[in-house]
């Protein structure tokens, strides 16, 4: 491990994304140039990037969703959905819906600041709420929309050399999108992608 990614800690992390400006925007479409979502307008939504401060190193907690959701049915995700009229901006939305979908309490949530805002082809406007947690706090999927939980090292991630690039053919036209796969669990497409944000952050000089 080298000794940038050792130096990143839960201080480290805080004071990146406390003070950091957001971008324009990232999406589906930055590896494939001219791709448009299948639908208009975008649905607001909002994920929550938890990175659970355990004593042994830090780590990212992700979900996989169960196989028969109608959006990205089967994937390895971050907890989060829609913005209900209801929530109080995005922030509201990833916390509720964490709690909803893995009974992870707020009070166990420091949220820290956001990503770039993430567009889907899907058609969703998602917005990465960044959030630090604190054990111990339990874990309780919600069996409709969660298969499993589980937590990767956050150094995996902070490894370029376990950023790839994949293609596959779509509607006759090849699509670009990252993967990062860990053990078991193939880790693509939009979450891949936040992620890549993240260590961008993280990891800029």
């Amino acid at each position: 491990m080298s000794q940038e990614i050792q130096a990143i800690d839960r201080n480290h992390i805080k004071q990146r994304l406390t003070t950091r400006r957001l971008g324009n925007g990232r999406g589906d479409a930055d590896l494939n140039p001219g791709m448009k979502p299948v639908r208009d307008p975008l649905t607001p939504a909002a994920v929550l990037v938890p990175i659970v401060d355990r004593p042994e190193g830090l780590t990212i907690l992700l979900t996989k969703r169960t196989d028969h959701l109608h959006d990205h049915a089967g994937q390895i995700s971050f907890p989060g959905g829609r913005e209900e009229d209801e929530d109080n901006g995005s922030v509201e939305t990833a916390l509720r819906e964490t709690e909803e979908e893995v009974g992870l309490p707020r009070s166990r949530i420091e949220p820290l600041g956001q990503l770039d805002h993430y567009i889907t082809r899907t058609g969703f406007h998602v917005t990465p709420v960044v959030g630090l947690v604190t054990p111990p706090f339990p874990v309780t999927p919600d069996p409709f929309e969660v298969a499993e939980v589980f937590e990767v090292p956050l150094s995996f991630f902070l490894d370029r050399t376990n950023h790839q690039r994949h293609s596959r053919v779509w509607q006759g036209q090849k699509r670009y999108y990252y993967v990062m796969p860990y053990r078991d669990y193939y880790i693509w497409g939009a979450t891949a992608g936040m992620l890549v944000n993240l260590v961008d952050v993280l990891m800029e000089s």
